[in-house]
């Protein structure tokens, strides 16, 4: 059975969706309130931090993905040409790094304008391309913040995305 067939409803809440996905893929979450839930996902390089909220005023489901980083104050200036860099190679969110708390951060909206209702997959596809963009983009971060690699050269690490079989 398919994950959306679950969901036979029309008015589920989005959250609801959510809480029910980290359930299935056991990841560690916890239920902020109706409107907010945070998670720990497992990738390859780190444990991400993953929230989601639901805002009815502006009827979008925000995602934001978030791993810690610190990098030297010298490497600034190259960390955020790497991010306009990463940013213009991302078709659906985009990085920033909030420096009061030391975060990189991949962001994503929703929106549901008009009634619409997210689906399952929608959802799982919003984690999903969020956990890949930091995979991706991970080690290009690190080598832009701790190495004396120029952005453009850093980037060269990112994987590369697959099409197709193999």
């Amino acid at each position: 059975m398919a994950l959306s067939e679950q969901f036979l409803e029309e008015d589920i809440h989005p959250i609801d969706i959510v809480e029910h996905l980290a359930e299935h893929n056991d990841w560690d979450f916890d239920r902020v309130g109706d409107d907010q839930i945070a998670m720990a996902v497992e990738g390859q390089w780190r444990t991400y931090s993953i929230t989601l909220a639901w805002s009815a005023f502006d009827e979008t489901l925000r995602l934001i993905c978030t791993f810690e980083m610190e990098p030297p104050a010298e490497r600034m200036p190259a960390l955020y040409e790497g991010l306009n860099r990463v940013n213009d190679q991302c078709w659906a969110g985009a990085f920033s790094f909030w420096a009061e708390q030391s975060l990189m951060v991949y962001r994503y909206g929703l929106v549901l304008a008009g009634g619409g209702i997210a689906s399952p997959d929608q959802i799982d596809t919003m984690i999903a391309a969020s956990v890949m963009s930091a995979e991706r983009y991970y080690p290009a971060f690190q080598l832009m913040a701790w190495s004396d690699r120029t952005p453009k050269d850093a980037l060269q690490v990112a994987i590369a995305e697959a099409y197709g079989r193999a």
